[in-house]
């Protein structure tokens, strides 16, 4: 489409969490609708959510997201700059899809020079491959800490020379004084750069908006491209933060540890969708309630994780639930748990040192520097479901784990044993994330941990539908966009 006026446009959110990542999935799926080839592109993503790229390369889950709404393959260059968070003030540092180092907070603010330089190879290429890219900021412009060597949001958008539309979330209440607020903390050539605002999450009478939409624009001289509904019932990849549980309605019970370092809880989504599975993610004092699954979740801290469950309780929880028949099911750092015990010599998630497991498998689990990032397709072992059940997902993990338990595989993926499942057939341990995504498997799952249920989610039809509900949200405002020149 030629009359889009952006080569590179930037989404950037006066707060986080104010809706950059669906606008930008939604702007790319309005993009591709047209026959404009488009990518989407993050600078700077802090997140334990992430995706496995075809070319073996790890970035947020969010721009995977993105590139499925602009019906193109992830890559590495969409999200150059991956931090994960395995402490307070400390992360993983991945540039373009690799581990680069573990660095706290103040060397990184050093290193952001050379990340800069790997943020601007990757926009480069994205720009000579794709008629369009849409780039998402992250958390907010006015930040003023984050100024200094910024190239998340303005810095990157200055850097490049690129306009920027800016999203604010009216559901939080003070939009008006969101966006003021944030143009104030702007430079002059900043303010310049941004063409429009999005008021995100409306819901009410639109009639009653309109007085306080007219004074924004007389006040910023500078237009209301779209006020965006809220939309129940997405299903959409969640950037990091575990959405909130929706309304009780099913009979299964599943429950999960919400721990502090939990990484890729979109694991669980498919869980969420499924209307006889009542989820539930249980946080630190919070009273553990009875279920029919317990899962642990993935880590990017698994020793810490693993003392945070003794803390709260957990093993006693959870040697009660197999008492009365439970099931268990532990992905990538929770298979870890489950073992006898997890060794980290070279401190590559913490201070070096060893923690007994759970005990609850026959394997021992050693952390490695090496990240090992695939996608992966197979069968189901479990139960006799080999010849039925197909399954795929990802793995990434930076540990080998070795014991008898994984002589009875969970898995067979192209064609080697993957995970372990106990001798009393209760507990079954894997690396694999995503096993419940593939309709075949997820049903294969939960009929093993005792649900007995017609319904069978498909989670990319579901993704899909929800891409297509965005887009239409965001026409109007797509159509304002065009008009504009800058």
């Amino acid at each position: 489409m030629s009359d889009f006026p952006h080569q590179t446009l930037m989404v950037q959110g006066t707060t986080s969490d104010a809706g950059k990542s669906t606008i930008v999935a939604a702007l790319c799926r309005l993009l591709k609708r047209r026959g404009v080839r488009v990518a989407p592109f993050k600078p700077q993503n802090m997140a334990l959510n992430s995706a496995v790229t075809r070319n073996g390369g790890e970035i947020g889950r969010a721009q995977a997201l993105q590139a499925i709404a602009a019906g193109v393959e992830p890559h590495t260059d969409m999200n150059p700059v991956l931090l994960k968070p395995s402490s307070d003030i400390g992360a993983q540092v991945i540039i373009h899809g690799r581990v680069r180092a573990e660095m706290n907070a103040r060397d990184y603010h050093e290193y952001k020079t050379v990340a800069m330089q790997a943020v601007l190879e990757s926009h480069d290429r994205l720009r000579s491959q794709y008629d369009a890219v849409v780039v998402e900021g992250a958390g907010s412009p006015a930040e003023i800490n984050l100024r200094d060597r910024d190239i998340a949001n303005m810095g990157f958008a200055e850097a490049v020379d690129c306009p920027v539309i800016l999203v604010a979330d009216i559901d939080r209440g003070g939009v008006f004084a969101h966006i003021v607020g944030t143009l104030s903390c702007l430079s002059a050539s900043e303010r310049e750069r941004i063409v429009g605002f999005v008021i995100n999450r409306f819901r009410g009478d639109i009639k009653l908006l309109e007085p306080g939409l007219e004074w924004l624009e007389r006040e910023t001289g500078k237009p209301v491209l779209g006020v965006l509904p809220y939309l129940h019932g997405l299903y959409l990849d969640a950037e990091d933060a575990v959405q909130p549980d929706q309304a009780r309605r099913g009979r299964f019970r599943v429950v999960v540890p919400s721990l502090p370092r939990m990484s890729n809880h979109t694991d669980f989504d498919a869980l969420r969708a499924h209307p006889d599975v009542d989820l539930r993610f249980v946080r630190a004092g919070e009273a553990i309630p009875a279920a029919d699954l317990i899962v642990l979740p993935g880590s990017k801290n698994t020793r810490g994780d693993l003392a945070w469950l003794r803390a709260q309780a957990w093993p006693e929880q959870l040697a009660r639930h197999l008492r009365y028949g439970g099931k268990v099911i532990g992905i990538c750092g929770g298979f870890q748990m489950l073992g006898c015990s997890v060794t980290d010599p070279h401190g590559v998630e913490g201070t070096p040192g060893s923690s007994e497991g759970l005990g609850l498998l026959d394997i021992e689990t050693e952390l490695s520097r090496e990240k090992r990032l695939a996608q992966v397709s197979g069968m189901c072992a479990f139960a006799g479901e080999a010849a039925q059940a197909r399954v795929s997902g990802y793995e990434i993990h930076m540990g080998v784990s070795q014991g008898d338990a994984m002589a009875i595989p969970a898995f067979v993926i192209d064609g080697r044993q993957e995970g372990a499942v106990s001798q009393d057939g209760q507990v079954l341990g894997t690396y694999l994330h995503g096993l419940f995504d593939h309709p075949e498997a997820g049903a294969a799952l939960l009929r093993w941990a005792g649900l007995r249920s017609e319904h069978v989610v498909d989670t990319a039809r579901l993704r899909e539908a929800s891409l297509d509900r965005i887009a239409d949200s965001a026409e109007q405002m797509f159509e304002r966009l065009i008009a504009l020149r800058r």
